[in-house]
């Protein structure tokens, strides 16, 4: 798939407040930074269409991007550590856990997944969440280019042992590097091969 266009539509706190039109959209989400943000300029190849920052928790909202006028890249608020108040926390907590469970549209979620540690109990805890009420999702390692491949490796099959504790058949994974432009058709292929079975 190539990416012709891609445009920022709307951000809010409410997903009924969402866009209208029925087109897929395809999430993006991870604990906080994960490097989201850069992933997303990567894929679209638009630097600067989600802002990117070294403090954790720069995104707050929904923020649908949509591409090719055909389908929207939804850009979610990370989970975990974030410098903000408790009850902020349980604000976003609450705007995100509503989106995934109403959002007729969300066709495929993709959980961002840091490639230089080992599994960290929140990314496990949220892809159970999904998998335990039926949301498709894929999981995107991150930063594969900024540890050594032996250690990436490491953490890539520590995370899928720790999963088949729960998943009896593991989703697709993909390796990425944003800044290395490593992962990105393989995404697109796959979103563009979810669109044509819809």
């Amino acid at each position: 798939m190539e990416i012709a266009s891609a445009t920022f539509i709307v951000s809010n706190s409410d997903y009924r407040k969402c866009p209208l039109t029925g087109l897929p959209e395809y999430a993006f989400i991870g604990r906080s930074n994960v490097g989201k943000s850069s992933l997303i300029n990567m894929l679209t190849g638009v630097k600067g269409l989600a802002k990117t920052s070294g403090r954790p928790g720069k995104t707050q909202l929904i923020n649908h991007f949509l591409i090719n006028n055909q389908w929207y890249l939804v850009d979610l608020p990370g989970y975990g550590y974030a410098r903000i108040s408790k009850e902020a926390r349980e604000r976003w907590e609450k705007m995100i856990r509503n989106y995934f469970l109403n959002r007729t549209q969300l066709t495929n979620v993709f959980v961002l997944v840091d490639s230089r540690i080992p599994p960290q109990k929140s990314d496990l805890d949220f892809i159970n969440f999904l998998g335990v009420n039926g949301i498709p999702l894929s999981i995107v390692f991150t930063k594969t280019d900024k540890e050594k491949q032996r250690e990436i490796t490491k953490n890539i099959k520590a995370f899928k042992d720790a999963m088949m504790a729960d998943w009896e058949e593991l989703p697709t994974m993909i390796l990425t590097s944003s800044a290395t432009g490593y992962g990105r058709d393989n995404i697109l292929d796959l979103i563009a091969q979810i669109n044509e079975t819809l």
